[in-house]
């Protein structure tokens, strides 16, 4: 059965949608996605219930955050893939765990691959454009963490107080502000002294990309879409042999007890405009009812005040333009109550200009 489950925001922004508050196997959730690219490259997807083909009794919930770069392509093809290849990896290994995910993150990209390949005379644009890419899944008290770009998945645990909550980050950022990053690839290009460019006070990969982790950016990884047909602007001067970015994931494995309340999944967009600690106290000291959408509604007024302008006159910005002001922002909030067991929901942003629509 397919019904709609995202709601347009009734505030005035007609960038927004929302659902405000659902069930998975172990608790609610809350999910809200702004739009401020031409078309939304920001795509997600929250998955409870079986988590495999084979084993009926494999309950649990999966979480997916992938925010696209160069256009929506590559993320809307991780959020109708992933998944599908992560179901048949746990049949095919009668298990969860980081291992399969691997295995559906690298098959993943794969399919992408091979896609920008068989339409490489027609679409050139394809092997440009890629995807963050950050999952958790929550099943037996354990929570699995991939991540593949600079998404982040932030756990709010109860402190020694009664009322304190502490933000703990579950994920690693690949991006190359980061020194470690920037560490990281030159270990594995020590021929390469420019294989991290300073560029306008940013620190990108060969100049271009801030992230060092993706999946899609074929013209990045295999040097066939290095070359005519993709634009010149694309192209690299120099070739190259090894892959220049990864779309293996960085992985944990965190068990989950009694002082985890909940999880916030959310795409850069977000963590550019709150810390970690200011939003799990956010989702700590309000209702769980819309507190996505109070997440991001929080991120924009920050927005708007580095730009010494008023929230309503963000709100008034039309999608491309609103890009200079802000990133796509998805932001998902699941609650951890262990006592629960009930729904099994499926929702996923399908975007392009409308509304996202939801399966059930």
């Amino acid at each position: 059965m397919v019904r709609p489950c995202w709601k347009p925001s009734s505030e005035g922004d007609k960038l927004l949608w929302h659902k405000d508050l659902g069930s998975h196997v172990s608790g609610e959730f809350s999910m809200a996605v702004i739009q401020a690219n031409s078309l939304l490259e920001d795509q997600s997807q929250l998955v409870s219930g079986p988590l495999s083909s084979l084993n009926s009794g494999t309950l649990g919930t999966f979480i997916g955050v992938y925010d696209g770069h160069g256009g929506p392509e590559t993320s809307r093809f991780v959020n109708d893939k992933l998944f599908p290849n992560f179901k048949k990896f746990v049949s095919e290994h009668q298990e969860v765990s980081t291992s399969v995910v691997k295995k559906a993150f690298m098959a993943t990209e794969e399919d992408f691959l091979s896609s920008v390949r068989e339409q490489w005379h027609t679409k050139p644009q394809l092997a440009a454009v890629g995807t963050c890419c950050l999952v958790g899944i929550i099943c037996d008290g354990l929570l699995y963490v991939a991540n593949a770009g600079d998404s982040r998945v932030v756990l709010g645990r109860a402190d020694r107080s009664a009322t304190g909550i502490t933000a703990v980050q579950l994920s690693r950022d690949h991006n190359v502000n980061i020194a470690s990053e920037r560490d990281e690839l030159h270990s594995l290009h020590p021929a390469d002294s420019h294989i991290v460019v300073l560029k306008h006070n940013v620190w990108r990969v060969k100049g271009i990309i801030q992230i060092s982790r993706s999946i899609g950016d074929a013209y990045l990884k295999k040097a066939e879409f290095n070359r005519e047909p993709l634009l010149a602007k694309f192209r690299l001067p120099a070739p190259f042999k090894k892959p220049i970015l990864s779309a293996e994931p960085s992985t944990s494995t965190h068990k989950l007890n009694s002082k985890d309340r909940f999880l916030i999944f959310a795409s850069d967009g977000l963590w550019e405009q709150l810390s970690n600690q200011e939003v799990v106290d956010i989702v700590h000291n309000y209702p769980r009812n819309g507190i996505a959408r109070r997440l991001i509604k929080v991120a924009l007024h920050v927005a708007a005040r580095k730009r010494e302008m008023r929230y309503s006159d963000l709100q008034n910005i039309d999608r491309g333009v609103r890009r200079h002001f802000h990133d796509d922002i998805t932001v998902i909030a699941v609650f951890l109550d262990p006592q629960v067991t009930n729904a099994r929901n499926i929702c996923s942003i399908r975007a392009g200009g409308v509304a996202p629509a939801t399966q059930f």
